[in-house]
C-alpha cells in the first residue's frame, strides 16, 4: 500500500512535468504563429490547450483522492497541496499561450505585429519558453538554487516588456491604435506567462524547504554580502 501511495505521488509530479512541457511548446509555437501570421499553427495551439486542461483536471482529481484516502501529513501533504497550486499556474500559462494564438487568428490574414517589433516579440517568446523549460527542470530535480535563479531570469522579461512600451510611447509610432492595443496585450501575455513560470519554481522551493522563496532569498542575501566583504578585505 505504501509503495502504491508513493507511486501516486510520483505520478502527480510526472503530470506537472508533462503540463510544463506542453505549455512551453505552446508558447513557442504561438510566437511563431503570430510573427508569421500562420493561422494553421495558431489553430493547433488553440486546440492543444484542451490537453493541458484535461491534465490539470486529472491531476486535481488524483490529488484530492489522495488527500481523502491517505490523509497525508508533513512533507507529503506539502507535496500534494503545492502540486495543486503548480497545476493552476501551468494551466494559466497554457491559457496565455492560447491568447497569443487567438490574437493571430483575430488579425489574420494581416500581421498583428509590426515588423519593427518582430525581434522584441521573438525574444520574449524564446525567453518565455526557456523559463518554462527551466521550471520543468526544477520540478524534476528539486534544485532550490536553480529555482531561485528564475526570478532573476524574469528580470529580462520585464525589461523586454518595458521596451515594448517605449515603442508605443514614441512619438514616431505610426501603426495606429488597434495595433497599439494588440501589442500592449501581447506584452502582458508574455510577462504574465513568465510570472507563472517563476511561481512554479517558487512553489518547488517551498515544497523542498518548507520556506517561501522570498523569505529564503532574504536569509541568503546577508550571507552573500558578508562573503563579498570577506573577499574584498
Amino acid at each position: 500500500m505504501r509503495d502504491a501511495y508513493h507511486e501516486e505521488l510520483d505520478s502527480i509530479g510526472d503530470g506537472l512535468v508533462e503540463m510544463a512541457r506542453l505549455v512551453g511548446s505552446a508558447i513557442g509555437r504561438a510566437t511563431t504563429a503570430i510573427l508569421d501570421s500562420d493561422l494553421k499553427l495558431a489553430e493547433s495551439v488553440i486546440e492543444a490547450d484542451q490537453k493541458v486542461d484535461d491534465l490539470q483536471h486529472d491531476l486535481e482529481a488524483r490529488a484530492i483522492a489522495l488527500l481523502a484516502r491517505q490523509q497525508p501529513v508533513a512533507t507529503d501533504l506539502r507535496i500534494v497541496v503545492t502540486s495543486l497550486r503548480m497545476s493552476a499556474d501551468l494551466e494559466r500559462s497554457g491559457d496565455l499561450a492560447q491568447h497569443v494564438a487567438k490574437l493571430t487568428r483575430l488579425r489574420y490574414p494581416a500581421r498583428a505585429i509590426p515588423q519593427d517589433l518582430h525581434a522584441t516579440i521573438l525574444e520574449m517568446g524564446q525567453l518565455a519558453q526557456r523559463l518554462m523549460a527551466k521550471a520543468a527542470e526544477v520540478i524534476v530535480t528539486k534544485d532550490v538554487d536553480l529555482a531561485l535563479q528564475l526570478e532573476q531570469d524574469d528580470d529580462a522579461m520585464d525589461l523586454l516588456h518595458r521596451t515594448l512600451f517605449q515603442h508605443l510611447m514614441d512619438e514616431r509610432w505610426k501603426h495606429g491604435i488597434e495595433t497599439a492595443v494588440d501589442v500592449t496585450l501581447l506584452g502582458r501575455y508574455y510577462e504574465r506567462y513568465a510570472d507563472h513560470a517563476v511561481a512554479v519554481a517558487k512553489r518547488v522551493v517551498y515544497l523542498v524547504t518548507g520556506e517561501h522563496a522570498d523569505e529564503l532569498q532574504t536569509d541568503i542575501q546577508p550571507e552573500i554580502q558578508s562573503a563579498a566583504g570577506v573577499e574584498g578585505a
